[in-house]
């Protein structure tokens, strides 16, 4: 077991390396970059989050009628960007010992080549120097700590709750398959599937936030103001009460494919010839499913832990943060691909790739512990 957890380990290096090479070769390609959003803010464009929200060209400053940005931005400082931003460098003449600058006759601007730009992002990234966004003046680390408990509160009530009412309702489906409960019960969970989660979001803001019937639930946020002055059964009862409604929205799909999974694994497990002989001598139902078929039959349930564990931690939607005013990983990702902010695109592109590839080999494990009986080497 050893050789293969090494052999997975060492597999991981090229493949995160042709993930991070796609993925910057792709950029390279879309028309725009950081300097272009910076030069349409000062010209008044702004970008799409803020035509969404009404703030288009926030920021931009009046002379009389017109911009100030319309009359473009000094190349020195278009220069001085590229420079911070690591697209270009300032090249000077041996001996020069004044600030690297355009206006300095003995420097001048060199565009560093993008193969070159990609390993010095890579060497940093070893290191764990994910670099600081372009646009908001904090680092990528700090960045997606900060947005980090929007995305865990969505990931973990939502998968908890589908875990826990998914694999006893698969088992139950099982055991009664074809009875009336199995068709009226399969009928709702496929129903629930086919439902959007933002339609649905929208669905429980009419009915329960203040929409046309109840107002129930806050339309908004995690917490209410003030919340820190709460006493600790308050602060509970309030986090709760704030998540009912976008964790119900990012639920409604999560169960059909977990609770149809665990019943189609347990069918097969329990028409097996040792659950018939476990049966013949005298067993109870309850033993037989949760002795012998259970550990058997989660065997397939436990392959999903990867996207489970990435779900509970980076599981977050873009339209249920919009539609209830939630600020996560799911905002931050469009807003980093709409404004082309690199250091954030690529920071957590290999950060949650590593951390993927690495909870993938944790999953082979639990299949070991769970099942003595694989052995990947002698698969191989």
């Amino acid at each position: 077991m050893g050789a293969y957890i090494l052999r997975r380990l060492l597999l991981v290096i090229p493949t995160l390396f042709g993930v991070m090479v796609i993925n910057f070769a792709l950029t390279q390609f879309v028309p725009g970059g950081p300097i272009q959003q910076i030069e349409a803010r000062f010209e008044g464009e702004g970008d799409a989050i803020g035509n969404l929200a009404g703030t288009e060209g926030a920021g931009v400053q009046e002379e009389g009628n017109s911009y100030v940005g319309a009359r473009g931005l000094p190349p020195e400082f278009l220069a001085k960007l590229e420079v911070q931003f690591g697209f270009a460098r300032f090249v000077c003449a041996e001996g020069f010992t004044g600030t690297p600058s355009l206006n300095a006759p003995e420097c001048r601007k060199e565009a560093i080549p993008a193969i070159e730009r990609f390993f010095i992002m890579m060497g940093k990234y070893v290191t764990l120097d994910f670099g600081e966004s372009y646009f908001r003046s904090i680092s990528v680390v700090d960045l997606v700590i900060e947005k980090m408990p929007v995305s865990i509160t969505l990931g973990l009530w939502s998968t908890l709750i589908a875990y826990l009412v998914s694999i006893p309702l698969g088992i139950r489906k099982a055991v009664r398959d074809g009875s009336s409960f199995d068709t009226w019960t399969s009928g709702v969970i496929i129903a629930a599937y086919a439902i959007p989660s933002f339609l649905f979001a929208v669905l429980l803001m009419v009915l329960f936030a203040g929409g046309s019937y109840f107002q129930w639930f806050p339309l908004r946020g995690l917490t209410s103001e003030g919340w820190q002055d709460f006493s600790l059964f308050g602060k509970i009862t309030d986090y709760l009460w704030h998540i009912v409604l976008p964790v119900t929205a990012q639920l409604i799909s999560s169960f059909a494919v977990l609770t149809l999974l665990t019943k189609n694994s347990f069918l097969d497990e329990i028409r097996k010839q040792y659950v018939m002989t476990a049966r013949a001598k005298g067993l109870s139902e309850g033993r037989v499913l949760y002795g012998h078929v259970f550990r058997n039959a989660m065997l397939i349930v436990i392959a999903g832990f990867p996207g489970l564990f990435l779900a509970v931690f980076f599981g977050s939607s873009l339209l249920i943060e919009v539609i209830f005013s939630l600020d996560g990983l799911g905002q931050l990702a469009f807003r980093s691909a709409v404004e082309r902010d690199y250091p954030v695109i690529f920071g957590t592109l290999f950060a949650f790739g590593l951390i993927g590839l690495i909870v993938g080999i944790i999953s082979d494990l639990m299949y070991v512990l769970v099942d003595p009986r694989i052995d990947f080497e002698r698969r191989e």
